[in-house]
């Protein structure tokens, strides 16, 4: 069967576009092909810098001829009473292209209507495809799209040319005040064409051959570090291949030429950081280092032709990172002469956010933070994460992270390395920016963590206080992303700090500020905004969403514990039973909310002995009280799938109360008895879940 090809031809667009493009390209063009009855094998995507391209093969000639049946008006007012069609009839006879005599009466569990089958599909591929080509080109999204010439189209990038082909035949359409065809152009410099392309099937190879591109990103990929590799061996070294980095390298590129440079040893006195920021960020190169991790005086550039003289080139690359490397080590030396004392002053005429002061005063509330939380994690940090608190922002105002901002604390740990502070506040400095995002890792060290926690802390509770709550697609200060890493580093350092803790103690930092929201409601924002996060943290990772509400409901302070909690609930749900054992709690739960605290009546867990009446009472109080000291040294334990385990032993207990006792009694003291022996049991509930949120 055919083989459709269709490629839009742009002008140079950025590398982060491509991966967004292939994918939607895919998806959408399968849908309409599906739409359009033409079941055809799955779409293949490919771009490069100047173009996207979508293939896909056996494609129907013609759609399938199908039989369907369309209903009408009902029967009762589609003829008159000489039996003639009515307008409704006539209608829906037009409507359908068919005669009257084609109708007849279908019943439905509505009662009879009028009906008629006709015959769709058998359309030529080759009309439907055009359609197709506008619908999918009209729907790709982009960060921004713009308008060039006289057309009112928008797009990422203004389209140059367009080439659709089914087999031999050429798909016609127009769009941008472009009309398809079967031309195609190539590489600029080493096969800009205009070239023809005879069929679909050839497509691919006028590309490569005529036109000199390599339109498959995993074989540029490949072509870039099979290459690269044999470079850096040929100097004793491997490549420091940084996969986001040759992401971005591949889809700069059509025609990859890897090649090595090479820059004066002496730069290697800079730290490695360094080095690699001004190859990376700057040049797009990479770095090559020995066995030991050391650099090496040479580093990794993708050229994007076939240069006729390598040597010329590469020496322009040298020249140019030479000049980024030559700045570098003139900041690098000037910080040097400068140091922590002389930063510090400096972050006084640094804003951190006008209402509530400078880096300095931020500076001072982390260093405070971070002591206070020590004093709570582990009090033997307390004075590394003070130090590394008060240090952290520091190096904001060094010659080398005002050059390359992506190294900020970064360089602060190193320049505390230099300069004489410990090992471990130098790591925390260094390590207080993360997690920088989901796939970021935590801080390594716990005193890391902890200057990690005090800064993200303080910068919530400030903007909160303004009134710089994210909204929508608003986050200007990534306060969703600071409170993710909050979470994070509780959860995977296993630290028992609760976050109202954390919150409280970072609002107290503050002094004579001006608040636009009391404090006291800045504290239930900021915890309702830890919860939301925390659902959407749990939730992305596959658990149910009612095993996630029912753990917050329970309490997130603890998000150590909220974690092993949506674990253990999570186990609990596969169990046989587990719906009706959230009916019995459920209900108690729902007993103890109407009489308790929607009744403004406070029930206690006191049950009197001699006025359990009842046998079924009488039972259910015993287990009660057999399985407490097991649950309080399970709760002490963080043994929260055997405290699961023991609430499977109630409910039996629970089920025959329910099932014999009438807990609403008319006698006022055994009613508030009974009341205060579920109480006893829903205390215990309301610590693991909110058993409400579990039920389907």
């Amino acid at each position: 069967m055919p083989e459709f090809v269709l490629e839009i031809g742009i002008e140079e667009m950025p590398a982060r576009f491509a991966p967004q493009l292939r994918k939607e390209a895919v998806e959408i063009l399968s849908r309409l092909l599906n739409e359009a009855r033409l079941a055809a094998d799955a779409p293949m995507a490919g771009a490069t810098p100047r173009r996207l391209a979508v293939r896909v093969d056996n494609v129907p000639e013609t759609q399938p001829l199908e039989e369907e049946v369309v209903t009408g008006p009902p029967a009762r007012i589609a003829f008159d009473d000489a039996g003639k069609p009515t307008k409704a009839a006539l209608g829906f006879c037009r409507s359908q292209g068919v005669e009257a005599a084609d109708l007849y009466t279908l019943e439905t569990d509505k009662g009879e209507y009028l009906a008629v089958r006709r015959q769709v599909g058998g359309k030529p591929a080759l009309e439907i495809l055009p359609e197709v080509c506008v619908k999918l080109i009209s729907s790709l999204s982009f960060p921004k799209r713009m308008r060039w010439g006289a057309t009112e189209f928008a797009f990422g990038r203004p389209i140059r040319w367009l080439l659709a082909l089914l087999d031999e035949k050429v798909v016609e359409f127009e769009l941008a005040g472009l009309h398809s065809g079967r031309l195609c152009y190539g590489h600029r410099v080493m096969g800009r064409g205009p070239w023809e392309v005879a069929s679909a099937a050839q497509y691919y190879h006028v590309l490569r051959d005529q036109g000199a591109v390599v339109l498959d990103e995993s074989e540029r990929r490949d072509a870039v570090r099979i290459r690269g590799d044999e470079l850096a061996e040929e100097k004793g070294g491997r490549v420091v291949w940084k996969d986001a980095l040759l992401q971005e390298v591949v889809g700069l590129v059509e025609y990859p030429k890897p090649v090595l440079g090479r820059f004066d040893r002496d730069f290697l006195e800079l730290p490695r950081e360094v080095l690699l920021t001004s190859m990376e960020s700057h040049q797009k190169c990479f770095g090559v280092q020995d066995e030991k991790g050391d650099l090496l005086p040479y580093f990794l550039c993708t050229l994007n032709l076939n240069p006729r003289s390598e040597d010329l080139v590469t020496k322009g690359w040298e020249r140019v990172l030479k000049a980024r490397l030559e700045d570098a080590r003139f900041f690098w030396k000037a910080d040097l002469k400068a140091g922590f004392d002389v930063w510090l002053e400096k972050l006084e005429s640094v804003t951190f956010i006008g209402p509530i002061g400078t880096m300095a005063d931020k500076s001072r509330r982390m260093e405070r933070l971070a002591g206070l939380l020590a004093d709570r994690i582990d009090p033997a940090l307390k004075d590394t994460a003070t130090r590394a608190g008060l240090l952290a922002k520091a190096d904001l105002v060094t010659e080398m992270v005002g050059e390359f901002d992506t190294l900020q604390g970064i360089m602060g740990g190193i320049y505390a390395g230099r300069m004489g502070e410990s090992p471990a506040a130098a790591q925390a400095v260094a390590e207080h920016y993360l997690p920088a995002g989901p796939e970021s890792s935590v801080p390594s060290s716990l005193a890391g963590a902890v200057t990690a926690l005090a800064d993200k802390a303080d910068t919530l509770a400030g903007c909160f206080g303004l009134d710089m709550i994210p909204t929508g697609a608003q986050d200007p200060y990534a306060l969703r992303r600071q409170a993710l890493g909050v979470s994070r580093i509780l959860m995977e350092h296993g630290l028992r700090v609760g976050l109202d803790t954390i919150v409280s103690l970072a609002q107290e930092g503050y002094e004579g500020v001006e608040w636009k929201i009391p404090q006291e409601r800045v504290f239930e924002l900021l915890m309702d905004f830890f919860g939301q996060r925390l659902k959407a943290l749990f939730t992305g990772q596959g658990f149910e969403t009612r095993i996630v509400e029912a753990a917050l409901g329970a309490g997130f302070s603890d998000v150590w514990a909220l974690r092993r909690r949506i674990e253990a609930l999570d186990e609990f749900r596969r169990r046989d039973g587990f719906e009706q054992a959230v009916l019995t709690f459920k209900r108690a739960a729902n007993i103890i909310r109407k009489q308790g605290a929607e009744a403004g009546v406070e029930l206690g867990e006191d049950v009197d002995p001699a006025l359990l009446a009842e046998p079924q009472e009488k039972a259910l109080a015993e287990k009660i009280a057999e399985i407490a000291p097991r649950f309080e040294q399970m709760w002490s334990a963080d043994d929260f799938e055997g405290l699961l385990n023991v609430l499977g032993e109630l409910r039996p207990s629970v089920d025959d109360f329910f099932d014999n006792v009438m807990v609403m009694a008319e006698d006022e003291s055994l009613r508030r008895n009974r009341l205060h022996l579920l109480q006893s049991l829903v205390s215990k509930l309301a610590r693991l879940a909110d058993f409400n949120a579990l039920q389907v």
